[in-house]
């Protein structure tokens, strides 16, 4: 059985995926929102919700040498110290009140050149409430009318 195998393999090799992962989210945090095609928004959504992970813990623990440890993990997998300071400094504070969801990506359509796919992927904000969050408001169904003027000509 080929068990996890399930990963975005975006048609490039492993260290040039890892590579082009780590500058996606670099800007990601630089820039809040970036256009990429789909599925390297898809790709890059799982990696930078976990740096997200990463800097929130290491914003709740008290003990300097376990946000050292949070801040250096991230920076392994980053590969930029701006962009992982950023981050942790900056950034993170928008995400403290969230349990998920850090990211969010809009569909944009084909690309004229070569009709990828493109999509828009951005850091959500502090007091965004996205539709998916927010639940849903329930609609008053009206009941339905008999219908008397179909009832009428079978008595008749």
């Amino acid at each position: 059985m080929r068990h996890r195998t399930h990963n975005h393999v975006l048609g490039v090799k492993t260290a040039h995926r890892r590579s082009l992962v780590a500058n996606l989210a670099s800007a990601l945090f630089t820039y809040a929102r970036i256009t990429t095609t789909l599925s390297r928004a898809k790709a890059l959504r799982p990696f930078a919700e976990q740096l997200i992970t990463y800097a929130k813990k290491a914003e709740q623990s008290a003990d300097k040498s376990v946000k050292l440890h949070y801040y250096r993990l991230a920076l392994a997998k980053l590969r930029n110290e701006d962009a992982a300071q950023l981050l942790f400094k900056e950034r993170v504070q928008q995400f403290l009140a969230r349990t998920g969801g850090y990211t969010r990506i809009y569909k944009l359509g084909a690309r004229k050149g070569d009709a990828a796919e493109t999509a828009l992927i951005e850091l959500v904000a502090k007091d965004d409430k996205s539709p998916a969050m927010s639940p849903k408001a329930k609609t008053e169904r009206k009941p339905k009318a008999k219908k008397e003027a179909a009832a009428a000509p079978a008595q008749a």
